[in-house]
């Protein structure tokens, strides 16, 4: 398994198989869990914890950061959303859903928690493909939303370096480019660097600030 930041991506084993993934699993019954962790091993995957506790899963989620996790809808709706909701808030791969049939009310109430696709009655095949998809997907998701991330500190720096020195857009973005040239390091970086500590920003006042006060006049 590679892994960029916290976006896993698959890799193939020399002999063209996809390499195992860590997996934690959850649902409301354990023989479900079994026969789930059953399937998985078959494809030669690891699956890491095995939860049914709604109480103890955020827990487990921490503490084996896996590179997917799985989540089986059983009989109750309402604890497989607690499990999706705990799991979510932890993890920092994506969340699956697994179902026995096409319920589009609970599939849209785990999205609004944070589930990132469902599988619906698969194959062993259709379940690592939907995985791999799955994976592909979220690497995109997490590239693309970094991109608009860069894109807005460096807007938010431009601005600062516009006010601060009167100058336009592309005169801003100018100062950035030149600072990452010459100390090696992304536009990006010197542009949270801008945001949060003021580096390139000079300690003279501006043109719009009043003229200091000289000493008092005399009086006498």
């Amino acid at each position: 398994m590679q892994t960029h930041g916290n976006n896993p991506t698959l890799r193939p084993h020399d002999n063209g198989q996809p390499e195992a993934l860590r997996i934690l699993i959850a649902d409301q019954e354990q023989w479900r869990l079994a026969r789930l962790a059953e399937v998985l091993t078959r494809l030669g995957h690891e699956v890491v914890a095995r939860e049914t506790d709604v109480t103890k899963v955020a827990a487990a989620t921490t503490e084996t950061d896996p590179d997917v996790a799985l989540v089986s809808l059983g009989d109750s709706t309402a604890h497989a959303l607690q499990l999706i909701g705990e799991i979510v808030r932890e993890a920092s791969s994506p969340v699956i859903v697994l179902l026995a049939t096409n319920d589009r009310a609970f599939i849209s109430e785990a999205a609004r928690r944070g589930v990132f696709a469902y599988i619906v009655d698969s194959s062993d095949e259709e379940l690592q493909s939907a995985i791999e998809i799955t994976l592909q997907r979220f690497s995109e998701f997490h590239s693309l939303k970094g991109a608009f991330g860069r894109r807005a500190l460096i807007e938010q720096a431009k601005g600062i370096l516009m006010a601060r020195h009167a100058i336009n857009a592309e005169q801003a973005f100018t100062m950035l480019r030149n600072s990452s040239q010459s100390t090696g390091r992304k536009v990006a970086e010197i542009a949270d660097g801008i945001i949060s500590s003021h580096v390139l920003l000079p300690a003279s006042p501006s043109a719009t600030d009043p003229p200091a006060a000289g000493p008092p006049a005399s009086q006498g």
